[in-house]
């Protein structure tokens, strides 16, 4: 594995590498570069990497300096990683890091691929800004997957634009003549009870989800904004004893010792044998979503999490719980009475109905 570096990260690594050998696979060649995320920081502290055939990402966030003499592991386990962090097929992961050989890393002299690792860096800083408060002490080498679902190519010629995890998966495929994706998976069908109707939402995701990826699932199905606390509580076979109750952060453990702190605990620890889950969002609101487990699907061979199929519209956020919900959509229902203009601008852009687009089957990308 050819892993082209630009001048930044071989001077910051202390290196003069080799000039890049362009006979080599574009699809085993990568260009690395040294991306600073936080302007108020001194310390520059991701890595990203771009490859040169597919133009698939890969980020490596908060690296120290002191974690740079480890550069090449790093790299190769971030890329293996961020693979199988969108599902791709453990055994196509392992062949083309297999073909892909050792690390070997070269000087990048091609403006284009500095041009694609640049914006991919600036594209990754954007979501680290987005998801980390850039104080925690935390390691995360995946946080270049959002990138990847990104149209890329599409300046000049928009036909030529292609989404550079779908050109990686193509390539996969073609090199080692293996399923893309193989893994066990859950369907959901999770349930939020309005009163005058219920927003329903059937889902596929895969058993070993996180927790705390799920609820970045539910959140975009069901159109929710991230602005509120949540939990998770699972429930015996007759849906009336609570087995577990999982939470985000520590701070949640004060309130209740025997809760459970949901970082690295993924659904497969409680699914199949447990069939029923209460998703709550915003204490204040208290908007529970029922989920039930559907189905096991032990080989699943497509891409999750994917959504099924969608009815119901969501409550805009702060609305006041199901009883507010029932007062408010009476009002927008009526465009006569006396409030609705009123609830009309607070609302903004809420619709009683989901839109054509909402409803239709489709991955979700987180």
């Amino acid at each position: 594995m050819q892993i082209a570096l630009t001048k930044k990260l071989a001077d910051t690594i202390g290196v003069k590498p080799p000039a890049i050998d362009e006979t080599i696979n574009p699809l085993f060649s990568w260009t690395a570069n040294w991306t600073k995320v936080w302007d108020n920081r001194r310390t520059e502290d991701m890595i990203v990497l771009v490859n040169n055939a597919t133009r698939f990402t890969v980020a490596i966030y908060q690296v120290k300096r002191k974690d740079l003499k480890n550069l090449e592991v790093m790299m190769k386990t971030a890329i293996f990683n961020t693979l199988l962090f969108m599902n791709v097929n453990l055994e196509i992961v392992k062949e083309y890091m297999r073909l892909a050989g050792e690390v070997e890393l070269t000087q990048n002299r091609g403006r284009q691929s500095a041009a694609w690792v640049s914006k991919a860096g600036i594209e990754c800083s954007f979501y680290v800004g987005r998801e980390y408060n850039g104080i925690e002490k935390m390691f995360c080498d995946t946080v270049g997957v959002p990138t990847n679902y990104r149209h890329v190519n599409i300046s000049t010629n928009r036909d030529e634009g292609f989404v550079p995890y779908r050109a990686m998966v193509n390539a996969l495929i073609e090199l080692t003549g293996m399923l893309a994706y193989k893994y066990r998976a859950f369907e959901l069908l999770v349930s939020l009870n309005l009163e005058v109707y219920k927003a329903v939402r059937r889902i596929i995701v895969p058993a070993d989800l996180e927790f705390a990826r799920l609820h970045k699932v539910l959140q975009s199905v069901f159109g929710w904004k991230n602005y509120h606390l949540y939990d998770f509580t699972i429930f015996d076979g007759n849906k009336r004893l609570p087995v577990a109750r999982i939470v985000p952060f520590e701070d949640d453990l004060e309130y209740d010792e025997h809760a459970i702190l949901m970082k690295g605990h993924t659904l497969a620890e409680f699914l199949p044998e447990h069939k029923h889950m209460l998703y709550t969002y915003d204490m204040g609101d208290n908007w529970e979503h029922e989920i039930q487990l559907v189905q096991v699907i032990e080989e699943h061979d497509k891409e999750s999490p994917y959504l099924l199929e969608a009815s119901g519209q969501t409550p805009p956020e702060d609305v006041g719980g199901v009883g507010g919900y029932v007062n408010f959509r009476e009002i927008m229902l009526n465009p006569d009475n006396s409030e609705y203009k009123e609830m009309k601008e607070w609302a903004r852009f809420w619709e009683p109905e989901l839109s054509d687009w909402e409803k239709r089957p489709r991955i979700i990308h987180l």
